[in-house]
């Protein structure tokens, strides 16, 4: 290897981090967060929140996991509501993944052997929150863009997320059209509930 080569090799590493090294990053970034904040430890939700929009949702691919979500509907939305209904539904995420983080007490992230070929632009990376009760099953959808790979769905304890929203909101739009479910998005995260109405 020429010394170029060498020098080079870094740079080009983290250009291209494999999809489960990036979770094990992000994942190991916010537990070790969570772990030295006292504020964290005694519930400050806002903290997590934070932490999370500004580690973690850069990595999230939040175009294609609204569209998902939103399904068919999407394309009949204006450019302005499909940013609005974007910017809602991260807002909704991001409380409801920091919603889970708080729970974090002692436990670590295990990120399963990747199931995948060198050649493949989508996958999915599973892990397990290991601490005291079960092991917590989180796993994640991901794509390979022309930035690195994304996050584009996740799963909590065996639910995807953007399979969840989707019957969810095209009930909503069903009963309310496009702007009405936008409505109820931007009430949800104003009263502080990134949860699923039972």
């Amino acid at each position: 290897m020429s010394v170029l080569a060498f020098i080079a090799a870094p740079a080009a590493r983290a250009a291209e981090e494999a999809p489960d090294e990036m979770i094990r990053r992000l994942s190991n970034d916010v537990i070790g967060n969570i772990k030295a904040d006292k504020d964290v430890q005694k519930g400050d939700v806002s903290k997590i929140t934070a932490f999370v929009d500004s580690q973690v949702m850069p990595n999230v691919n939040f175009t294609r996991m609204t569209a998902s979500a939103v399904g068919r509907n999407w394309r009949q939305a204006t450019p302005e509501q499909q940013k609005r209904l974007q910017g809602e539904f991260k807002n909704m995420l991001v409380r409801t993944y920091a919603g889970a983080l708080s729970q974090v007490k002692d436990q670590t992230v295990e990120v399963k052997p990747l199931r995948a070929g060198a050649a493949d632009t989508e996958v999915i990376v599973r892990t397990e929150v290991i601490g005291r009760g079960d092991p917590v099953q989180l796993d994640y959808r991901m794509e390979k863009t022309a930035n690195g790979w994304k996050i584009y769905d996740f799963n909590v304890l065996g639910i995807w997320m953007v399979e969840t929203y989707r019957t969810q909101f095209a009930q909503e739009i069903s009963a309310r059209g496009i702007d009405g479910l936008i409505a109820t998005l931007t009430q949800r995260n104003k009263s502080g509930s990134g949860e699923k109405k039972s």
